[in-house]
């Protein structure tokens, strides 16, 4: 009688997120995550704005932050995630922290953002030198350059796709050839931003083909955030999901 048939619902377990109103890949992000665990997600107030610098300071705006915290803390999630690259790196790394203390301030018992995210990927990698592959426009991809720089990692080549909306409507097989472009000798690595970009199938194919780590928005932010709550996110061959330690970098093969 008193023997349990299903797994418990741990308090604590779950994943707050805080995406921009028009985020369109929900599915994807589902996909790092390892059962139980839920994601308890909530949408910025929805605007009629082009996807610039000034989008992103409206979407990171502390009021809206706030907000938007408060929506996903009734289910007691472990840590909360803002899940936006260019809302958390447009101010800069002051910004940043700026930012992380913001979601904390709201409730959040753990903060993590995109932005956050990526430098702690390219600690955990050993990477100092990316490419970078965006939708954005160059002033914005621009303001990447310099949030990165500000915690000693390097761009040493870039690929824009111009876009000023519809992020989501890029398919895989763009976002693949974007990477090509991005990609360069000096890389130890290529980033991918935008958390509305489609990436988790195309990760460990492209990583066999350039021989070097793909990260990508949503990867890096399920993986600090699950990491946050003592889990490890879910990504078959994808190089920052199989580094266990820091400067563990898996050896990547070019696949002729």
């Amino acid at each position: 009688m008193g023997d349990q048939l299903f797994p418990e619902t741990v308090v604590g377990s779950g994943v707050g997120v805080v995406v921009p109103y028009d985020f369109a890949q929900d599915r994807e992000m589902w996909r790092w995550v390892p059962e139980p665990t839920s994601l308890h997600v909530t949408r910025t107030p929805y605007l009629t704005v082009p996807a610039d610098a000034g989008q992103a300071r409206i979407i990171s705006a502390p009021e809206i932050v706030r907000q938007a915290v408060q929506n996903v803390l009734l289910p007691e999630p472990g840590v909360v995630a803002y899940s936006c690259t260019s809302g958390s790196f447009v101010d800069g790394a002051d910004g940043e922290r700026a930012l992380r203390r913001v979601l904390l301030d709201a409730g959040a018992p753990q903060a993590v953002t995109t932005a956050g995210s990526l430098v702690d990927a390219c600690a955990a990698l050993g990477v100092d030198r990316l490419a970078l592959a965006t939708p954005y426009v160059d002033d914005l991809t621009a303001k990447l350059e310099g949030f990165l720089a500000a915690h000693g990692v390097t761009s040493v080549a870039r690929h824009g796709l111009g876009l000023l909306g519809r992020i989501w409507a890029v398919t895989p097989d763009e976002v693949v050839r974007a990477v090509r472009a991005a990609d360069h000798p000096d890389a130890e690595a290529v980033f991918v931003s935008c958390t509305n970009l489609p990436t988790y199938d195309v990760i460990a194919v492209l990583e066999r083909e350039l021989g070097k780590p793909v990260l990508t928005a949503n990867q890096v932010t399920m993986w600090a955030a699950l990491g946050a709550i003592g889990l490890d996110a879910v990504g078959p061959g994808q190089a920052l999901i199989e580094c266990r330690t820091p400067g563990d970098r898996p050896v990547l093969r070019v696949v002729p």
